[in-house]
């Protein structure tokens, strides 16, 4: 059954600035997100922004935004398909497994200045 769901929109430009402005990026993202994205050369604003917006899908997925959440808690990452998931830590984990879900969907898409993500809580 569903139990949340969650959309968010992200402008592009605001990744821009993130990496221009110092620790902004490791502030908001999990070492790997950090790793993953810069390997992907000048698609790396793409990357931030798809998976800032899928943080922020999922506040809204849990009903409770990013309050009490650490951004860097969330973790998006592509499975050997390419397939984008989360993987929850700490905080995220934590009031995921308080509103009892037992699985979470992601969908990210992005294209110029734009990115999106939906997420969907199962409980």
């Amino acid at each position: 059954m569903i139990i949340g769901l969650g959309i968010d929109f992200v402008n592009v430009n605001r990744m821009r600035h993130w990496t221009k402005t110092d620790g902004i990026i490791q502030r908001f993202f999990h070492p790997n997100e950090v790793e993953a994205a810069f390997s992907r050369g000048s698609s790396a604003i793409l990357s931030f922004a798809a998976r800032f917006a899928a943080k922020e899908a999922l506040g809204k997925a849990l009903g409770t935004g990013l309050k009490g959440l650490k951004l860097i808690d969330i973790e998006v990452k592509n499975d050997h398909n390419g397939k984008p998931e989360i993987i929850l830590h700490e905080t995220a984990l934590e009031a995921f497994m308080d509103m009892g879900g037992n699985a979470v969907h992601l969908s990210l898409s992005h294209e110029n200045n734009a990115a999106v993500a939906v997420v969907i809580i199962e409980g």
